[in-house]
């Protein structure tokens, strides 16, 4: 009967008014607002060509692909306060690939001169709690996530404004970077993107 009992408790925490949640991939503990680089992967909806068609190896933009282009091109001069380079970035036919680095700014500076409670490798981040980072200004608030969301929120009210058909995936994939040798791999790897189309794990069925 406990473990009944155990097993609902579980289904009910997993879910929120009646339907089932999408576990965060986000890194737990950590304040997406740090100073650092991100790579950062997003989806349409059930990964639709909403952006055009990869020919000869190259990616050959539609107007919704020129949309997500020049949106993404505005990002750093929208959000001064944030401090923030637009690094490598690729149009995919059904993604979009990017490097953003949050620079430091008013909202994520840290006293680190205790080394018992900050370390550094790109980021500052905290070695003495278990507890879950809060962001004093909010989850959706000068970080990674807001940054994102004002993107897609541009792109699809664009699309709304002209009766075009698109729709992003609802989540995004984030990887922190922290060394020059990853950075320069995640580079190459998002230069490379179009003439690699052929075996990219996002040009498959599967959703």
């Amino acid at each position: 009967m406990r473990l009944y009992e155990n097993e609902q408790r579980i289904i009910n925490m997993d879910k929120y008014k009646n339907k089932y949640r999408i576990p965060s991939n986000r890194l737990q503990g950590y304040d997406y607002g740090s100073n650092g680089c991100y790579y950062v992967t997003i989806c349409t909806k059930n990964r639709e060509h909403y952006f055009g068609e990869i020919v000869n190896g190259e990616m050959k933009l539609s107007e919704m692909g020129e949309i997500a282009k020049s949106e993404w091109l505005k990002t750093a001069e929208m959000r001064p306060d944030m401090n923030l380079l637009l690094d490598e970035f690729i149009v995919m036919p059904n993604h979009f690939h990017c490097i953003v680095c949050i620079g430091d700014n008013q909202y994520n500076m840290c006293d680190c001169r205790d080394a018992m409670h900050c370390v550094f490798t790109l980021h500052c981040v905290s070695t003495m709690t278990t507890e879950p980072y809060k962001n004093k200004f909010g989850v959706q608030s000068k970080n990674l996530a807001s940054i994102i969301r004002g993107f897609k929120i541009a792109v699809t009210t664009y699309a709304r404004k002209h009766n075009i058909d698109f729709a992003w995936q609802e989540r995004f994939h984030d990887h922190i970077i922290r060394y020059n040798d990853g950075l320069n791999n995640i580079r190459q790897y998002i230069f490379n993107n179009p003439q690699n189309w052929k075996d990219d794990d996002y040009n498959k069925d599967e959703i």
